[in-house]
């Protein structure tokens, strides 16, 4: 009974960590694009276009590891 405790407290912790990786991808993605809009401002639709596709995925990435943290501790 204690060890299932633990594995559930691992768990949580274990997603945690793993949104650390999304969020500094996104920071990234984001920072990267202010910096080129500021070095090129005739094209920022294309890059906002590109940042959203670019953070959209790197959040799918978070996704699967909530899902995949709920299907291993199943």
């Amino acid at each position: 009974m204690i060890l299932a405790e633990v594995a559930g407290n691992v768990n949580a912790i274990g997603y945690g960590l793993a949104a650390i990786g999304p969020g500094i991808g996104v920071g990234i993605v984001s920072g990267k694009t202010v910096e080129a809009m500021a070095r090129q401002p005739e094209l920022s639709g294309q890059l906002r276009t590109t940042m959203i596709l670019g953070i959209a995925f790197t959040e799918a990435l978070a996704l699967l590891g909530l899902v995949a943290g709920f299907l291993f501790t199943s």
